[in-house]
This record gives structure tokens, sequence and C-alpha cells, in this order.
């Protein structure tokens, strides 16, 4: 069975730091594109960054830049979103979704759900005092 896998949520107060680990069961993630996405309870899933196969192009939403920072280790099988100057409208569920196609191989996928084949189950991520 074909899955993803987060970790490292949990909570934090504002202005603190977290990293989230994707990793997959029955594939490996040199092939894929990842993104990170998050649900805040009430709103809609949206995108939070991306990174290409090579990992040579990375992209944030507005609200995360100089904050987030994604990255891959091929090495680990595992891809990253290091989470930096936490904010509580940070909090939300996140998602790490896969995608393998040679048109991500440098390039991001668009931050929409439609664009990945496979998903996590998600890890919260509570920022509050």
């Amino acid at each position: 069975q074909l899955q993803l896998v987060e970790s490292g949520g949990g909570l934090v107060q504002p202005g603190g730091s977290l990293r989230l680990s994707c990793a997959a069961s029955g594939f490996t993630l040199d092939n894929y594109a990842i993104g990170w996405f998050r649900q805040a309870p009430g709103k809609e899933r949206e995108g939070v960054s991306c990174i290409s196969v090579s990992g040579g192009s990375t992209k944030y939403a507005g609200p995360v830049k100089g904050r987030f920072t994604i990255s891959r280790d091929n090495a680990k099988d595992k891809v990253y979103l290091q989470m930096n100057g936490l904010k509580p409208e940070d909090t939300a569920v996140y998602y790490c979704a896969a995608v393998s196609s040679p048109a991500f191989s440098e390039y991001c996928p668009p931050p929409l759900r439609d664009e990945y084949d496979y998903w996590g189950q998600g890890t919260q991520v509570t920022v509050s005092s």
C-alpha cells in the first residue's frame, strides 16, 4: 500500500520552531515532487510549499515566505518543512503530498490538491501561548 506519513507536529509557542517530516511507505520519494498543504478549522486546504523532484525548485505561499524552508534528503528518503517564527495563524493540520511526473523534475506543481496523487493523514501544528 502506497502512503505518506507526516511527523513532527505539536504545540509550540508563538515565535517557536518545528520541523515536519514526510516519509513514504511502499515507494520512494526520489522520483516525486512534494508539496506541503495545511488546513485550519473551517478553512480550505491551502498550499504552503513545494519542492521539485530534483530539489532545485522550491516555492512558498506568501504568508510563510521567509519563515518556512522546504528541503529533501534523498539518502534518508524524506522531505522536511522547517518552520520558524511560528504564528498563531499557522495553526492547522499539515499534509504532505506527492506526484510523479516528468513535468515536475525541475519545476514545482501548482499548489492544487488535484495535482497530487498521494497524501498523508496529516500532523497537527498548534501555535499558542
